[in-house]
């Protein structure tokens, strides 16, 4: 199991948060997400190495950008 962690700029509330842990927790292979508002982390669990891109795209999708 591996884990990583980035940071995620634009979120300013509580349903920020929800969409990238929904958006980031549908990638095939992860698990445990957890994203801090005040801080921006964003870190989760793989079964796999997941793609810096992967990762982006989803971020995106959720309306946020990955640092």
């Amino acid at each position: 199991m591996a884990s990583a962690t980035y940071t995620v700029t634009g979120m300013t509330c509580g349903h920020c948060v929800n969409a990238v842990k929904e958006e980031v927790g549908a990638i095939d292979g992860v698990s445990n997400v957890q994203v801090e508002l005040d801080s921006g982390s964003l870190t989760f669990d793989s079964d796999q190495e997941i793609p810096r891109e992967k990762v982006a795209a989803a971020v995106d999708e959720a309306g946020y950008t990955l640092r």
